[in-house]
């Protein structure tokens, strides 16, 4: 293999930054093979309920829609979790920076997958949060009947006994959290086809779960400095407008 080569750089550094391209290329192939994988799941399980939801529609005018009716002419959609139930006076900071990243992507995702931002706040509070942040691309709906939520874990209701001990969390109290979940129509069942659940995996230490990172354009880019990504996380008020 050809290799390029930069203005007075050593051979050593010539030598550590192809065996670096060499590593570069084996994790391509290695997120190739694993969303290979990822699409090669069997079938999930169908939903329990058509869930309703709370978006606006037409006219600006907020309006009920079933999950089923999501879908329009696509067999694929995609719900992310927003970390903003009704009792948080603003939203998480972490889901905020990675909405500030996709929502450009959100652009095209409907040509394929239609994306949806499901948190547990009222309809016009999330448009307003959307307005505020400058998200014109994205979706939002809100969970009214809260049971989505709980069933495909963008709350705590329903984590095992070890992992609410894991969170510290007491008899009774809940919180939300961060998923995404892919939903697939076959035929006339709606089944779910995968969730991120390395958010709820054991992270390696000094690190965060690392799930939405694929999508997440912050990492990345701190990733190609020599400082690293470090303990920085953004706040919500510390981001540039």
């Amino acid at each position: 293999m050809h290799h390029i080569s930069y203005p007075n750089e050593s051979a050593d550094y010539r030598t550590a930054r192809n065996a670096l391209l060499d590593a570069e290329i084996a994790l391509r192939r290695q997120i190739e093979a694993v969303a290979a994988q990822r699409r090669a799941l069997p079938p999930g399980g169908a939903i329990a309920e058509d869930y309703v939801f709370e978006r606006i529609g037409a006219y600006q005018r907020p309006e009920t829609v079933r999950l089923s009716e999501l879908f329009g002419d696509k067999p694929t959609i995609i719900l992310y979790s927003f970390m903003w139930n009704a009792e948080r006076d603003k939203p998480c900071p972490g889901c905020t920076h990675m909405l500030d990243s996709v929502d450009g992507g959100a652009r095209y995702i409907d040509d394929r997958a239609p994306l949806y931002i499901v948190a547990k706040s009222p309809i016009a509070r999330l448009t307003q949060w959307a307005r505020m942040r400058g998200w014109p691309h994205f979706t939002f709906l809100s969970d009214v009947t809260t049971r989505y939520s709980a069933d495909y874990f963008g709350d705590t209701r329903k984590f095992p006994a070890a992992m609410r001990d894991e969170r510290k969390l007491k008899p009774g109290e809940e919180w939300d959290e961060t998923i995404f979940n892919v939903f697939r129509r076959d035929g006339d069942t709606v089944r779910h086809h995968w969730g991120s659940e390395m958010a709820f995996a054991p992270s390696d230490p000094g690190q965060h779960h690392r799930a939405g990172d694929l999508v997440d354009s912050l990492w990345g880019l701190l990733d190609m400095t020599p400082e690293g990504r470090g303990d920085y996380f953004p706040t919500v008020e510390g981001a540039k407008r």
